[in-house]
């Protein structure tokens, strides 16, 4: 076991989801700072504005690219995220999915919507693990997840952030998207240090507040998969797609797109 986690950590992931790991990436903040600045300078294809017309303040997100920024690929491989993921999981290996950038700027008043990850993804599996790690202490723009919400018996119904719209034709398989405020939900949020790193389940409700201090509220996340994770079709194109990936329903997803980062 990574000094980082305990048995009782481990339990706590099992039965609710989430925790906060103190310090995971608290060596690599200054390597993750310039690859997000690399990001914005150079944003992939997937890079996203969101934020409406009129709306203040900046909203950048982008994913899928730790194989164009050193930074991104050296930070998963090089820190613990594997192993302590592979604690928290029970799993004895892991491997890569994707990375994930997240900026709001000062007076980025929009929060980020209630959503769960898993139904936008082509994976399934209850070995899973999302890190959200800000680069810039936070406490009013902090991640926010519902505890327990990765054991609901239907998932969360995705949509598009912008358009607010659908993300699936079949809104039926899902179930509405809440409001875990208005509905006294056990919401997890944390004030945390630079490096610091919020573990959710990829099935976790989470959602997060607009950024209406004087700082940048820059994070990155790192999504990684366990044992039991397969390849799973989706009724539409998924968020991220990758294309191309030849995969079929059922399969490990293949090593030479979605590396081993850990094995026990």
């Amino acid at each position: 076991m990574h000094p980082l986690v305990t048995e009782d950590l481990i339990e706590s992931y099992q039965r609710d989801g989430v925790v906060l790991i103190k310090g995971l990436f608290a060596e690599h903040v200054e390597t993750l700072r310039k690859g997000v600045q690399r990001n914005m300078d150079e944003p992939g294809p997937y890079a996203a504005e969101n934020l409406k017309a009129g709306e203040g303040g900046r909203f950048f997100d982008d994913y899928c690219n730790w194989s164009r920024i050193d930074e991104f690929e050296e930070v998963a491989r090089q820190s613990a995220a594997a192993e302590v993921a592979a604690d928290l999981m029970r799993s004895q290996s892991v491997q890569l999915f994707h990375d994930h950038v997240l900026v709001k700027e000062p007076g980025t008043s929009k929060p980020t919507p209630w959503h769960t990850d898993g139904p936008y993804y082509f994976v399934q599996g209850q070995q899973t693990v999302s890190f959200w790690s800000p680069l810039d202490a936070v406490t009013d723009a902090s991640l926010r997840c519902v505890a327990g919400s990765h054991l609901w018996e239907k998932p969360v119904l995705p949509t598009r952030w912008l358009s607010e719209t659908s993300f699936y034709p079949d809104e039926d398989a899902y179930m509405p998207v809440p409001d875990p405020d208005a509905e006294g939900m056990t919401v997890r949020e944390y004030e945390m240090e630079p490096g610091d790193a919020v573990a959710f389940n990829y099935s976790i409700l989470h959602g997060a507040r607009g950024n209406e201090t004087s700082q940048r509220r820059r994070a990155f996340s790192l999504r990684l998969l366990g044992d039991d994770t397969r390849y799973v079709e989706r009724p539409g194109p998924t968020s991220p797609p990758f294309p191309g990936h030849d995969m079929v329903a059922g399969q490990k997803l293949r090593e030479d797109w979605f590396p081993i980062l850990y094995r026990r």
